[in-house]
Formats: C-alpha cells, sequence, structure tokens
C-alpha cells in the first residue's frame, strides 16, 4: 500500500503513436499504477522532444497521436493527470535553476549524452541539460515514485542527487525519488532481436505499431527473425529471435513465459508464429479503433491536453513560488 503522500511522474516523448515495446514496457504499467497510487502524472514531454530537429507541424500532429494512444491504452484523465509539458512553463524555469545547481563533468557521462552526442560527434546544449529537464520534470512535483526503465536508471540518480544538493543549500523541500522498475521483459526488433524494438529502426519489418492492420502485424511477425530449430524454447541467449516471439506472446495474452512455450508444444516456430500474430491482433485492434475515433476530434484532444495542464500547474506553480523564495528571488 503506497504512502497517503505518495506521487508518481513519467514522461514519454510525443513520438506519434507508440510501438509494441513502449505499450508492452510502459504504457500497461502507467495504467496499473494509475489505479494503486494516490497521484499520479503522466506528460507528453515535448520539450525533451525537440533536443533532435522537429518538424513543427509534425510535432503538433505527434503530440495529438501520443495523447491519443496514452487515452486508448486506458489512461484515465480522472485518475491522472495527463498534459503537456510545454504548456506548463515551470518546468523550464526549475530546470534553470537545476542546471545551476549540476556541474558539467556529472551530464558527461549520462547515457544519453553519450549514445546521441557520439552519432553526431556533439550535440546541442539542449541534448546536454535533457537530464536536468527530466530532474525538474519529476521534482516540480515532489513526485516520490518514478516508473523508468533499466537504461533510465542514471538519469533518476541524477534527479536525486540534484533533490539532494537543492535540500543541502536551501533547506529541506524535496523527497528522494524512487526508481519503480517495470518487471515486463524487454521487447526486441523482429529483424534484429540483438537490439531493442524502436520507432527510428530503418527497417520497416523491425516494429509493430499499436495502430498496425491486422495484415500488417500478421506479415511482420511471419517475417520475424528465428533459427533453423522448428521446436519452439524459451533461451533469450541461445535463441534471441524465437525467444522475443515468446516473450511478446507472453505479455499480449498474458500468460507466464512457461504458458506461452506449452501452447506452443507440438507447433514448428511458422505454425507458432500465426498463434502470435493472433494474439497481438486481438490485443491491438480495440486499441487501434480507439485511436481512430479519438483523432477524428483533435478539439476534445485540446481539450483534455488543456484541462490536464492546469491541473498540473496548479500543482507547479506554488511549487515553484517556493522555490523561487528559498533561492532568493522573491
Amino acid at each position: 500500500e503506497p504512502p497517503l503522500n505518495a506521487r508518481v511522474f513519467s514522461g514519454i516523448q510525443p513520438t506519434g503513436v507508440p510501438h509494441l515495446g513502449n505499450y508492452l514496457g510502459a504504457l500497461e504499467n502507467w495504467v496499473a499504477l494509475q489505479n494503486q497510487y494516490p497521484s499520479v502524472l503522466y506528460s507528453i514531454v515535448d520539450l525533451h522532444s525537440i533536443t533532435q530537429p522537429q518538424n513543427p507541424d509534425k510535432l503538433r500532429n505527434n503530440i495529438l497521436d501520443m495523447a491519443a494512444s496514452l487515452l486508448a491504452c486506458g489512461i484515465n484523465p480522472e485518475k491522472a493527470i495527463l498534459f503537456q509539458q510545454s504548456q506548463v512553463s515551470e518546468h523550464a524555469e526549475f530546470c534553470w535553476i537545476l542546471g545551476c545547481l549540476t556541474s558539467m563533468p556529472r551530464l558527461r557521462h549520462l547515457p544519453q549524452w553519450k549514445m546521441k552526442s557520439k552519432q553526431k560527434n556533439e550535440g546541442s546544449v539542449g541534448l546536454y541539460i535533457y537530464p536536468v529537464l527530466q530532474a525538474a520534470d519529476i521534482l516540480l512535483y515532489k513526485s516520490t515514485h518514478v516508473p523508468v526503465g533499466e537504461d533510465q536508471v542514471q538519469h533518476l540518480e541524477l534527479a536525486q542527487d540534484l533533490a539532494r544538493i537543492f535540500n543541502l543549500h536551501y533547506g529541506e523541500l524535496f523527497p528522494q525519488p524512487q526508481a519503480l522498475l517495470s518487471s515486463t521483459r524487454k521487447v526486441k526488433s523482429l529483424r534484429d532481436p540483438s537490439s531493442k524494438m524502436s520507432k527510428s529502426d530503418s527497417q520497416p519489418m523491425a516494429t509493430i505499431f499499436i495502430t498496425d492492420s491486422p495484415d500488417d502485424i500478421a506479415l511482420k511477425i511471419r517475417r520475424a527473425v528465428t533459427d533453423s530449430t522448428s521446436e519452439v524454447t524459451f533461451d533469450p541467449q541461445a535463441r534471441p529471435g524465437v525467444s522475443n516471439l515468446v516473450t511478446i506472446h507472453a505479455a499480449v495474452a498474458r500468460l507466464s513465459v512457461e504458458e506461452a512455450v506449452s501452447s506452443a508444444r507440438g507447433l514448428d516456430t511458422g505454425a507458432y508464429k500465426g498463434l502470435v500474430s493472433e494474439a497481438v491482433i486481438q490485443r491491438l485492434a480495440p486499441l487501434r479503433e480507439e485511436i481512430q475515433r479519438l483523432r477524428a476530434d483533435p478539439a476534445h484532444l485540446e481539450a483534455l491536453l488543456a484541462l490536464g495542464s492546469r491541473r498540473a500547474r496548479q500543482l507547479a506553480a506554488p511549487m515553484l513560488d517556493e522555490v523561487r523564495h528559498r533561492v532568493g528571488f522573491s
């Protein structure tokens, strides 16, 4: 039973429509948390998204696509505050204050910077301070619990450090946010099971989106990389391709891995792919219909986000007033 002052915060970039890995890895967990915690905030983090170049019209569309997707997956705006980060200007102002408490060497070793700046040789200042903005997102609401994947744990550690540093300089204000690591196994690329499923994969067959048609889903799974053994077993090291299909099957059908493997007894991998396709299609079809329904009424989505942003500001504004006062601005 979480304590009464417990508060969950998490953010997702507006990359358009989530893929199956996002859905099974994060969003299913988000839906469960809104029923377990007294206060939950979910943000579409568009400030974070512009650390990579964005086309403005596409970004506007992507934000609404993500809002529709979150609602379709089961995020309930009456239980969780669902809002667009850029509409709550306190995030950016607080990021500046925390940035003045963060050293350059501390940021240089964080995974986001190391990974993305290497590709370009050097990244923007925004990409460099991305984790400071993440810390601001979390601390601005005195969040106590943050659902994160393993790749984000070091960013959460920065938020914990900044809570300590601020408290040390300006008196106790922020609780230490704790990680809620989701138990879901990682969904891998259908074309290269050594890497995780990704929206930006250059191979269109690698990634299943939650709005894919049944035919697309069946084709992608039929073409998924497996191996020459026809029996279905779960062995992620030796048989990553087949094991990824088992992971997906178990997650969408709400089975344990053992149950998924035993349901495949007597099937070769080709026949098993048919079974997995059916399970994925059955799970995603209602989401796809609901997203299409919601996207047909953009004004309704915009109104929901505006309401969410007002509710978030009601929490963020008094908090930032207190921060300003402690820092000496007022």
